[in-house]
């Protein structure tokens, strides 16, 4: 076959173009994906390739034992990374300001900034790692007149109660590698969508915290559970719906 188009590409023919490295629009299982064995704990990954705006998009989960940490401090370059806590308690240090994560924190680092995580618990840690780099060259200006890295902790988190359940908002701000990045929690009631299908330019990633859901994207659905990613292409047609008796919960970041 690679003959083939060769040939024709000779000829003139066509052009070959190599395949798109677009990350698929759908959802994304933690349970089933492959567990690999680390010093420290363990690693899944769970997503990896190309956004609109982004040139690479990588999300994996760490689980540390206690007591451990997965590596030295560090510092990315080129990259933006978010630490999302599933469970267990992390120390997350950046630039020599330390904070102790629950479930539901976050931390947001900016290219340069030195950074190091330690599971300080009693037992396992896991959290999501999210890196990611823009197409755009990057602006430290823009991340740090917009805020620079932040610590962000679940209790510190506001809860605003509404019709179909609550939200508790992060962030909505630039940052080095985005012209808007923006990050929340949806408490969903039972049976209930929170909206119906529609679409947005920035793309989006949906993590379930609590409960099960089922996500409508394009002519699919996808069904999630705890600890599950849906991937939400840019401009792609999506609602999401609680399929429980019971309220759920998930964290939604896109960027653009």
């Amino acid at each position: 076959m690679k003959i083939i188009t060769l040939f024709l590409m000779v000829l003139g023919i066509f052009s070959y173009e190599p395949e798109s490295k677009l990350v698929e629009s759908k959802v994304y299982s933690y349970s089933t994906a492959k567990v690999e064995k680390t010093d420290s704990g363990e690693k899944r990954n769970l997503i990896n390739g190309e956004t609109t705006h982004l040139e690479n998009f990588e999300i994996h989960t760490t689980t540390l034992l206690p007591g451990k940490a997965p590596h030295g401090s560090q510092i990315h370059a080129d990259y933006e990374e978010i630490i999302f806590v599933k469970e267990g308690l992390l120390e997350v240090t950046v630039n020599e300001v330390s904070k102790i994560l629950n479930p539901g924190s976050v931390a947001l680092i900016m290219p340069g900034d030195k950074h190091g995580i330690e599971n300080i618990g009693k037992s396992d840690a896991t959290y999501y790692i999210i890196k990611y780099k823009s197409k755009q060259p990057l602006s430290a200006d823009r991340g740090k007149n917009a805020g620079g890295s932040i610590l962000l902790e679940w209790d510190n988190i506001k809860f605003t109660a509404h019709d179909k359940g609550g939200i508790r908002r992060y962030f909505d701000r630039k940052s080095a590698m985005s012209d808007r990045i923006e990050m929340h929690v949806t408490t969903l009631n039972p049976a209930i969508k929170s909206h119906e299908p529609h679409t947005h330019k920035p793309a989006e990633i949906v993590i379930m915290m609590e409960g099960t859901t089922e996500m409508e994207i394009g002519d699919g659905i996808y069904p999630g559970q705890v600890g599950d990613i849906y991937f939400l292409g840019s401009n792609i047609s999506h609602a999401i719906r609680n399929t429980g008796s019971k309220s759920c919960m998930y964290l939604a970041f896109q960027w653009e």
